[in-house]
């Protein structure tokens, strides 16, 4: 008989998936849930949390069932781009505008690649604020300010 035995990375993800699942749903359970036909504003939460936790039962039940690779190098590259691009977004949004917002927070999140090239980088971005701007503010008619006060008029 086979020992028990779990694989760390997959279960590290697992554990991960499901703590963060929990942790939403206990807090969606503060907010009006509603039914399906009438949903309060924590029906959404509490049902993608619930997805949350189902993912990380399914990796937890693949961590105990088959062995992965080990954790390879850390892409710092992707990191250092990736996770500072939404930040720059929340925090130019209302000074830049949406427009240019988009824009910089595409450029900045292109270059998460190594072989990404700067001509490529601009055109990606351009194509991204095109089409963010004509869902947003033609199909969804959201009503939002497309240059801010930070540029001159």
């Amino acid at each position: 008989m086979k020992p028990f035995a779990i694989d760390r990375t997959n279960g590290l993800c697992a554990a991960l998936f499901i703590a963060f699942g929990a942790f939403f749903a206990a807090q969606s359970l503060g907010l009006e849930i509603g039914t399906a036909f009438r949903m309060g504003p924590g029906y959404f939460p509490l049902a993608l949390a619930v997805v949350l936790i189902l993912l990380g039962i399914v990796i937890l039940v693949q961590a105990v069932r088959f062995e992965s690779e080990p954790i390879g190098h850390i892409a710092w590259r992707g990191m250092l781009f990736i996770l500072p691009a939404p930040i720059f977004f929340g925090l130019t949004v209302r000074g830049l505008g949406f427009i240019p917002s988009i824009f910089l927070t595409a450029l900045i999140a292109s270059f998460a690649s190594g072989r990404m090239k700067p001509l490529t980088a601009l055109v990606l971005s351009a194509g991204l604020t095109l089409f963010a701007f004509l869902v947003f503010s033609y199909a969804l008619g959201l009503p939002f300010r497309r240059f801010g006060p930070w540029l001159p008029s």
